[in-house]
């Protein structure tokens, strides 16, 4: 992400750091109160799976509203427009509804710490422990790029050094997160979605006043940019120049069916949320609860993207001195008084410690668990593995705080990420998927499709696509084939070689591939009446419904 420029310094004064200052507090306060019912591993790493669902769905949501939601998808609004929208209503609800009516039971039935423990149940070690491996790299680089954007915002913004701001914010996540482990994080990151919240509903309502209403809005975009600059589908045929640089087929495959349910299903930062719930249905339904607030993200994040570039013009234009990823910062800049320019600033920088936190703790149970003590450290006492975890959030911390400076290689942070998941996500949901519906996929065939799906992405995307052999309007573009290329291979080198090698037992594959138990059966059932929000499958097919029917408006 290009560094913001030096005309957006914002006249924050003692109110707006009085703000700050306080949210830190209470961010510490957490932690220390949260500390008190840590007494075990399981209570670090899952919160003991002890939380209600309402908790748990919020948290859900708040750990991708980091930096990729907030400057990312501002950016990508004003730089591809609408089409943006489909990271969210083909890109994300359908795979989280996925996760709670299908997944969710293997998981959180087979008592699972992680996803890659899940693996090592249904592959071996083998699997388990290069699935460990890849997921810990890649939590310590996403971890890093919202290090990086706070540090940018920091220093551009409130005019901290950037190694300053990179110190202090990464001090913070690690006191409350190695204070009281996940619970900390998940009782912050519901603190921080509110707070997020009320910085950015406020900006996007005065912004959306500023330039007429949507009516002024979409005057103004569709003179300069055409009208399928607010369509979601508009100019997406195959072969039909866009903005994306995608059609609706990698659109429809790369972003909704591989890389979202790569993410969703697969990404421990997210699934640990659901892991801590206090019993199988609320658990499923915490990915359910999360669908309906992700419906309605797109109005504060991708929304002010357009505004942004309706007020300012020279947004991305070369020589302008101002890149897409200034959109946010360039409203907080022209439309809040102090005060609640400090609750912008404030919501901004929690925004960023709820993706770091979500990864970081997130790396601390996969390291901790499924490497150290599955390979390196077996059998030790319970206290031994509690203090493993806390020493090793502070490296992965510190880890990140390195990586933060791989992101500033990218021009645009959503670029960068968008590639880690179809380098990483992308061959794990294969291998999963798979391996859940076809009881012959072998454990060789886990290894090796993994393995060979991630190898794929890396080779069409830095040897094909980046050398020019494969000509992509886009990097977006370039990141839709290639999940779709690693799932292909991975998938394709999964079937050649189970049918070449020897299946596991039928036996050891009870509550692990689809149809062959009821997996949850031995959870706890939930209590209470049997109203709506009780039922998984009323919520999960309720949030497609509503998905859908957002995509209305901005078809027409």
């Amino acid at each position: 992400m290009h560094q913001l420029a030096a005309g957006l310094r914002l006249p924050v004064n003692a109110l707006d750091y009085t703000i700050l200052i306080l949210y830190f507090v209470v961010v510490l306060g957490i932690g220390f109160a949260v500390r008190r019912s840590v007494r075990t591993s399981l209570d670090f790493f899952l919160s003991g799976r002890s939380l209600p669902a309402w908790v748990t769905g919020l948290a859900f949501v708040a750990a991708n509203l980091g930096a990729t939601e907030i400057l990312g998808m501002a950016a990508n609004g004003a730089q591809y427009g609408v089409y943006t929208v489909h990271w969210y209503w083909i890109g994300a609800i359908p795979a989280m509804v996925f996760l709670g009516l299908v997944m969710m039971p293997f998981y959180y039935g087979s008592k699972v710490r992680s996803v890659p423990e899940f693996l090592l149940h249904r592959f071996g070690p083998a699997s388990h422990l290069l699935s460990s491996v890849i997921f810990a790299v890649a939590s310590v680089l996403i971890a890093g790029v919202n290090l990086y954007a706070m540090a940018i915002v920091l220093q551009a913004l409130l005019g901290w050094p950037q190694w300053v701001a990179i110190l202090v914010s990464g001090f913070f996540v690690l006191a409350y997160i190695t204070l009281g482990g996940l619970s900390s994080a998940i009782y912050n990151e519901v603190l921080q979605f509110f707070v997020i919240l009320a910085a950015l509903i406020p900006m996007t309502i005065i912004g959306l006043k500023r330039v007429g209403g949507w009516g002024g809005l979409r005057h103004s975009l569709s003179h300069r940019h055409g009208d399928n600059f607010l369509s979601t589908w508009g100019g997406t045929g195959i072969g039909h120049p866009n903005s994306l640089g995608a059609n609706w087929l990698t659109i429809v495959l790369g972003l909704g069916f591989v890389l979202s349910f790569g993410y969703w299903t697969t990404n421990f930062a997210e699934v640990q949320r659901a892991l801590s719930a206090r019993n199988l249905s609320a658990a499923r339904r915490t990915p359910l609860i999360a669908a309906f607030p992700k419906l309605l993200i797109p109005l504060v994040v991708v929304l002010p993207g357009l505004i942004a570039l309706v007020m300012e013009p020279a947004l991305g234009q070369e020589g302008s001195g101002l890149s897409y990823n200034d959109a946010i910062p360039v409203l907080m800049r022209d439309l809040l008084p102090n005060g609640v320019l400090g609750l912008a600033v404030t919501g901004l920088l929690a925004a960023f410690m709820a993706g770091m936190a979500a990864n970081v703790s997130s790396f601390n149970t996969v390291f901790t668990n499924d490497i150290w003590a599955a390979y390196v450290r077996r059998g030790r006492p319970d206290a031994y593995y509690l203090t493993t975890g806390r020493w090793v959030t502070a490296a992965g911390v510190l880890a990140g705080m390195g990586t933060a400076f791989i992101a500033s290689s990218f021009s645009n942070i959503m670029n960068y990420l968008q590639t880690l998941f179809s380098f990483f996500n992308v061959p794990l949901f294969c291998v999963f998927i798979i391996g859940m519906f076809w009881s012959r996929a072998s454990a060789a065939a886990g290894f090796w499709g993994l393995l060979s799906g991630t190898v794929a992405a890396m080779v069409n995307y830095f040897g094909l696509y980046r050398q020019g052999v494969l000509d992509i309007p886009s990097d977006q573009g370039a990141n839709f084939v290639s999940a779709i290329v690693a799932f292909v291979v991975g998938g394709l080198v999964m079937v050649t070689v189970s049918l070449f090698t020897r299946p596991k037992p039928a036996g050891s594959l009870v509550g692990l591939v689809y149809g062959t138990s009821s997996p949850g059966a031995q959870a706890p059932p939930d209590t209470g009446d049997d109203a709506w929000y009780r039922r998984p499958a009323l919520l999960g097919w309720g949030a497609v419904l509503l998905a859908a029917l957002c995509y209305v408006p901005f078809s027409l």
